[in-house]
C-alpha cells in the first residue's frame, strides 16, 4: 500500500489533463514563466558571476546547430560570451557538427547512442548528449579546440561512468600544462569532474588511462564573466521517445554539473513524419518526458519549442494520422493521368520513388497533430511554448522559405540553411523580448 501515491503520481504525469488557459503574445504562450530568466542575463550583462547557461535538447535541427548557432551569437552579443557548453564526447558521428569549437577524435573509441545505427542493445549508460563513448585500448584520446577568442574556457568538466576498473584520463591544456582526472569509485556510478584554471586556454586533449572508461559528455565555460551559454545536445534524426532511453542517474548528476537555468525541449519533426503517428502514446511520451526533465534538473525552468513548418513530397505519408493532409502546392495535371509503362521515375532524396515531375508538396496530417498535442501539454504543465511555425509565417510557410530567390531552407522542406538558421534565430529571439515586455 506504501506505493500507492507514487503510482498515483506517475499516472498522474501520464494521463491527459483538461487544457488550461494559456497566455500568448504572438508566438509565445505563458512567456512570463521566463522572467527569471531575463533577469538573469540582464545581470549577467554586467559581466560578472555566473553565466546563464540554457541547454537545448532535441533532434537535427539542435544537433545541426543552424539556429541554436545563430541564436548563440545573438545572446553572446547582446550579452556576454559564457562559453562554449555542453556537447557530446568526441566525434560521435560523421558530419558531427561544432560551431566555435573543433572536436577531434583517435581510433579506440565505441560509440553508444539513444538513437540509430550506435543505439543498438546492450547500450551503455547514457546521458543528456545521446551519445557516449567507451574507450576501447589505453591510448584512446580526443580533444576540443576553440575556434576563437570567444570560445576559450578556463573551466573544464568532463562526465563519465565511475566505477572500481573505470581509472582516469590524462588532460593536457594548450598542449602543456597537464592534469588528471580520476573517475575510480567503490561501484559504478556517474561522474561529473571539473577542472578549473586561473588561465584561459583554448585547447583540451583527454587521454583515457585504460580500456572500458565510458565517456557520456564534456563541456567548456568561462567563469565569473557572466554572459550567456547555449548548449545544443541533439540527435538526428531521433524523437522524444528516443531521449527516454538516457539514464535517469546519469542525467541527474549532468544536471547538477552543468547546472542549466533553462531547458528547451525541441523535437517534435521527426514524430510528425513517422510513417505511423499514435497521438495517445505521443502525448504520454510527451507528458512523463516533461516530468522527468523537471524532476531531475530540480525543477529549471522549460521552454517547449513547437514544431517548425516542414513539408514532403513522399505520398507514403498522407495518411500518417487521422485526417487530411495540409496541401502546399498543387499537382501537376498531368500527373492525374496514368502513366506511360516506360514512364522515367527517379527516387526523390529523402522520398519514395515518383515521377520526373515532381509530386505536390503537403505537410503529413500527422505534423499538426504534434504540434497541437505540443501546445496543450505545455499550457497544462506549466512550460513556455513557443509556436515555430506561426513564426515562420504559418502553414506552408516552408515552401517559400525553400523556392525564394536566397533559399533559407535547403530542398528537404525540412532543413535550414545558415542564413534561415539566423532568421529564425532573430524570430525566436524578438518573439521572446516581446513576450516579456508586454504587460500582464
Amino acid at each position: 500500500m506504501k506505493h500507492i501515491p507514487l503510482m498515483i503520481a506517475a499516472f498522474a504525469a501520464l494521463v491527459p489533463m483538461p487544457a488550461l488557459a494559456a497566455r500568448c503574445v504572438g508566438p509565445v504562450c505563458d512567456g512570463e514563466r521566463l522572467a527569471p530568466i531575463f533577469s538573469k542575463l540582464a545581470a549577467a550583462r554586467r559581466g560578472q558571476g555566473p553565466a546563464v547557461h540554457i541547454l537545448q535538447i532535441g533532434d537535427s535541427h539542435t544537433a545541426g546547430d543552424a539556429v541554436t548557432g545563430a541564436w548563440r551569437d545573438l545572446l553572446q552579443a547582446r550579452y556576454g560570451a559564457g562559453g562554449r557548453g555542453v556537447l557530446a564526447p568526441g566525434r560521435p558521428y560523421d558530419g558531427y557538427l561544432t560551431r566555435g569549437v573543433t572536436a577531434t577524435m583517435s581510433a579506440g573509441w565505441t560509440i553508444g547512442a539513444t538513437f540509430g545505427k550506435n543505439a543498438t542493445a546492450p547500450r551503455p549508460m547514457l546521458g543528456v548528449a545521446g551519445f557516449s563513448m567507451i574507450a576501447n585500448r589505453p591510448d584512446a584520446s580526443m580533444a576540443l579546440r576553440a575556434d576563437n577568442s570567444a570560445t576559450m574556457f578556463d573551466r573544464f568538466v568532463l562526465c563519465a561512468i565511475g566505477g572500481p576498473n573505470a581509472g582516469g584520463v590524462t588532460l593536457r591544456f594548450d598542449g602543456a600544462e597537464t592534469s588528471r582526472i580520476d573517475f575510480t569509485a567503490p561501484e559504478m556510478r556517474p561522474m561529473c569532474r571539473s577542472v578549473d584554471s586561473a588561465t584561459m586556454h583554448g585547447a583540451i586533449d583527454v587521454t583515457a588511462e585504460i580500456p572500458g572508461l565510458t565517456l557520456t559528455s564534456w563541456a567548456t565555460f568561462r567563469s565569473g564573466r557572466g554572459g550567456v551559454v547555449l548548449s545544443n545536445v541533439g540527435v538526428v534524426g531521433s524523437q522524444l521517445v528516443h531521449f527516454a532511453r538516457a539514464d535517469d542517474v546519469v542525467i541527474a548528476e549532468e544536471m547538477t554539473a552543468y547546472a542549466p537555468d533553462l531547458i528547451v525541449l525541441a523535437f517534435g519533426t521527426n514524430e510528425g513524419f513517422s510513417p505511423r503517428f499514435d497521438a495517445v502514446a505521443y502525448e504520454a511520451t510527451l507528458r512523463s518526458q516533461v516530468a522527468r526533465l523537471r524532476r531531475l534538473s530540480g525543477g529549471v525552468p522549460m521552454l517547449m519549442f513547437g514544431a517548425p513548418d516542414s513539408l514532403t513530397r513522399n505520398a507514403a505519408l498522407r495518411g500518417n494520422a487521422p485526417g487530411l493532409p495540409l496541401e502546399c502546392e498543387a499537382a501537376p495535371a498531368f500527373l492525374a493521368a496514368p502513366l506511360p509503362s516506360d514512364a522515367m521515375v527517379q527516387p526523390l532524396p529523402g522520398d519514395v520513388a515518383a515521377p520526373a515531375a515532381k509530386a505536390p508538396l503537403f505537410a503529413p496530417p500527422a505534423l499538426a497533430d504534434v504540434r497541437r498535442i505540443q501546445r496543450r501539454v505545455a499550457a497544462d504543465m506549466g512550460v513556455t511554448f513557443w509556436d515555430w511555425q506561426a513564426s515562420m509565417g504559418g502553414p506552408c510557410a516552408a515552401r517559400d522559405w525553400v523556392q525564394r530567390a536566397e533559399p533559407l531552407m535547403r530542398g528537404d522542406y525540412v532543413h535550414f540553411k545558415t542564413p534561415g538558421g539566423r532568421e529564425i534565430a532573430r524570430r525566436l529571439q524578438a518573439d521572446l523580448d516581446a513576450a516579456l515586455a508586454s504587460p500582464r
